[in-house]
C-alpha cells in the first residue's frame, strides 16, 4: 500500500508524531457491544497486523472497550510495537457488568484508566490520550472540562502522557482545554450527511490541528443513504469507501480511523484513500446534509 493510497500523511501539532491519514480503528475488534472477547481471536489479530503491513500507523482504541480486551489484543498482535506506530487511546468512561456505558471522568478514574492503559497495551507512556466528554448519544454536551483536561496535563508532566486531545467536545470545550493544555487533536461525530462541526474543523485545520471523525456512516436518513449509494454505484466503490474519500476530501487535516473487524472491509477500507472524487461528485456528495430538510 503506498503512501498515496493511504492519504498522504499528517503531523500532529508540536509532536514528531507523523502517520497516515488513513488509520484504523479498533473498537470493532472486542466482542458484540464492544463487551467482552470476539468470537474470533484469531481474526482481530490479524486485521491488526493486515493493517499495520500495509502502512497504517495511526490506531485508536481505549481500555474501556471490551473493557480491556481491545488493548489486549493490540498488544497481542503488535508488541514489541514498530518504530512510528502511533497509538491513541481515550479516556472518561467505563463498562459495569451490565454491559452499559457509564462516566469514569474524576481525576482518580483518569489516572486509574492512564494505568490500565499502559498495562494492558505494554506501554510505560500514552503517545496519545483523548479526554472523551460523556454527552447525550454520540452527541457532545456543554460543561466545563477543565477539571479533566488539568489531570491529563498533570499526568503529561509525570511523563506517563504524551500529548493530550479530546473527543466528543463542543468548540467552547476545546478552546477551554486549550487554555490549559495543547491540544493535539480533536475526534467528534462527523460525516458526510452530518456536518454540525464544519467550523471547528476550518478552525482547527488554520491551527494545524487534526480532526479525526467517528461514525463515518452513522445515522443517515434512506434519502442521503440513496444519494451515497448512487454515487458509490456510478464510480464502481461501496458508499463506505465514499464516505470516507469524501472526508479526506473535505480537509487536509481530517485523520480516519475506520473500524472492522474484517479483513475483507479493512482492505475496501484502505482502499478508500485511493479513490479521486471529481469536483461534481464532491459537490453532489456536499448537498447529502441538506437533502433530508430541502
Amino acid at each position: 500500500m503506498s503512501q498515496t493510497a493511504l492519504g498522504g500523511q499528517f503531523t500532529f501539532p508540536g509532536t514528531p508524531l507523523t502517520v497516515h491519514r488513513m488509520g484504523h480503528g479498533a473498537m470493532q475488534l472486542s466482542g458484540p457491544g464492544i463487551y467482552g472477547p470476539p468470537k474470533d481471536p484469531e481474526t482481530a489479530v490479524a486485521v491488526l497486523r493486515e493493517a499495520v503491513a500495509a502502512g497504517v500507523d495511526h490506531i485508536d482504541t481505549s481500555d474501556y472497550y471490551g473493557p480491556h480486551i481491545t488493548n489486549q489484543i493490540i498488544r497481542r498482535a503488535l508488541h514489541p510495537y514498530p518504530a512510528g506506530l502511533v497509538i491513541v487511546t481515550k479516556l472518561g468512561a467505563r463498562r459495569p457488568a451490565d454491559k452499559s456505558w457509564q462516566p469514569a471522568n474524576t481525576p482518580k478514574d483518569l489516572i486509574a484508566g492512564v494505568h490500565d492503559n499502559l498495562r494492558n497495551l505494554g506501554l510505560e507512556a500514552l503517545d496519545i490520550v483523548n479526554y472523551r466528554v460523556m454527552g447525550s448519544g454520540h452527541g457532545p454536551g456543554e460543561g466545563s472540562v477543565a477539571e479533566q483536561i488539568t489531570a491529563l496535563a498533570d499526568l503529561k508532566r509525570q511523563g506517563l502522557v504524551r500529548h493530550i486531545g479530546v473527543s466528543n467536545a463542543t468548540a467552547t470545550q476545546v478552546a477551554e482545554a486549550q487554555a490549559i493544555t495543547d491540544i493535539v487533536c480533536v475526534q467528534n461525530n462527523y460525516n458526510v450527511a452530518h456536518r454540525d462541526d464544519d467550523g471547528l474543523i476550518d478552525s482547527l485545520a488554520r491551527q494545524g490541528i487534526p480532526y479525526v471523525p467517528f461514525f463515518p456512516l452513522g445515522g443517515f436518513s434512506p434519502l442521503q443513504s440513496s444519494t451515497l449509494n448512487a454515487v458509490a454505484a456510478r464510480i464502481g466503490a461501496t458508499p463506505m469507501q465514499v464516505a470516507l474519500a469524501w472526508l479526506l476530501h473535505r480537509s487536509p487535516n481530517i485523520l480516519l480511523i475506520p473500524g472492522t473487524s474484517s479483513l475483507a472491509h479493512l482492505r475496501e477500507n484502505l482502499a478508500a484513500a485511493a479513490l479521486t472524487l471529481d469536483p461534481s461528485t464532491v459537490a453532489e456528495l456536499d448537498g447529502i446534509a441538506s437533502a433530508a430538510h430541502a
